[in-house]
């Protein structure tokens, strides 16, 4: 079984940080990227950012420039820094893993 975990969500006022992070844990065989959404009330999900294994970096439209992708320093885990936080960024992002699993998502707020 495999388990997805985000963390480090929280209220900011606007042009604030955060850094998120989604560790993954299970049997795993293998990681091939692993990737943010995140949905707001009243809305559809809609894909943030992806970094697959090669540490190659993929973003939204509206939040480039802005969240950053890393790999973090344990296992399985990934890092997104995210700066100039907007109202609009205000969502539960969502971690997602190659092999399809979700994790329970973090609550992003950022208030003006």
């Amino acid at each position: 079984q495999v388990h997805v975990v985000e963390s480090g969500g929280g209220m900011v006022q606007a042009g604030g940080s955060l850094r998120l992070s989604c560790t993954a844990s299970g049997y795993i065989s293998y990681i091939a990227y692993m990737s943010w959404y995140r949905q707001a009330p009243g809305k559809e999900r809609e894909f943030v950012s992806t970094i697959d294994v090669d540490g190659l970096t993929r973003y939204s439209d509206s939040v480039k420039g802005r969240f950053t992708r890393s790999r973090g320093n344990a296992k399985n885990t990934m890092l997104m820094q995210m700066d100039s936080l907007k109202p609009g960024d205000t969502a539960m992002y969502y971690c997602k893993i190659s092999s399809g699993e979700w994790g329970q998502g973090t609550q992003v707020t950022v208030s003006s």
